[in-house]
């Protein structure tokens, strides 16, 4: 009897709001939401500071980009295009081209993370170069630039790291969990959002001091899937619980090493 009703009490805990036509819009398109959501982000942050820094190079303030982070930049943009492809598909119901164009994803991920490592040093190496050729009463401005770039390394190695983790696990479970498999690939994302967030000036913020910040903006960017899930499951999807139990010791790593001596030193060292 208690196996036989097991059934039941599974699907009551799993589906808390069956047959309501609003639920099943939801549940295809929140992830598409949460993905422009992403999206939107990025875009809010990179392209002012983008626009400012162009002007800057045509205007010669500063010199021209590197070639690798306009590699990064095609790359990260079109693994955005993908991730918002990707979830609009599976809400339409085209499932075929959503696995053929989720290939895709083992050519631009791989080579967005070797090319984010590749960037870190050059970017670091631009500005101790400029600290070379500065005049004295701009040399103050250039080294805290620098240890600024020494702190953000902390949260470019995380990313590095734990951004192909993610999309691992997900890729992973496409076929075995499709559940796991959507909610990881968000969750990857979410994980590199953090360069964008502290490029949009106008929200309050704890960065350069702390990095703290920038993670509650990326659980706030978070919270309309996670409360649905909620809602509609009842449960803590275990993807999230996957999701935290990585990410929060990590970024506890991260705020004990944050602006401490040694790190700095150990940065310059990895920078160098």
């Amino acid at each position: 009897m208690a196996t036989a009703a097991l059934p039941t009490e599974l699907a009551s805990r799993i589906d808390r709001l069956s047959g309501t036509p609003r639920a099943g819009l939801i549940d295809r398109w929140i992830y598409v939401f949460t993905a422009a959501f992403l999206v939107v982000i990025v875009l809010a942050g990179f392209i002012p500071d983008s626009v400012d820094k162009m002007a800057a190079v045509a205007a010669g303030k500063r010199p021209a980009f590197p070639f690798v982070l306009h590699l990064h930049a095609v790359l990260m943009g079109s693994f955005l295009a993908l991730l918002l492809a990707q979830t609009s598909l599976a809400a339409m119901g085209s499932i075929g081209w959503h696995q053929r164009l989720g290939l895709a994803s083992a050519i631009i991920v791989p080579a967005l993370v070797v090319a984010g490592f590749i960037l870190a040093p050059v970017i670091y190496q631009e500005t101790a170069q400029a600290l070379q050729t500065a005049p004295a009463d701009a040399r103050g401005k250039i080294l805290s630039t620098l240890a600024r770039k020494e702190n953000i390394l902390l949260n470019q190695i995380r990313m590095g790291v734990l951004f192909p983790l993610y999309i691992v696990i997900g890729a992973m479970a496409r076929r075995s969990d499709s559940g796991l498999h959507k909610r990881m690939m968000i969750l990857a994302t979410a994980t590199v959002l953090g360069p964008a967030i502290v490029r949009i000036t106008w929200l309050p913020t704890t960065f350069p001091v702390s990095p703290l910040g920038t993670e509650m903006y990326i659980l706030i960017a978070l919270a309309p899937m996670f409360a649905w899930d909620v809602l509609r499951n009842g449960y803590v999807h275990r993807a999230y619980l996957i999701w935290l139990g990585i990410t929060l010791p990590c970024v506890a790593l991260t705020y004990a090493l944050w602006n401490t001596p040694w790190w700095h030193a150990t940065a310059r060292g990895l920078l160098t």
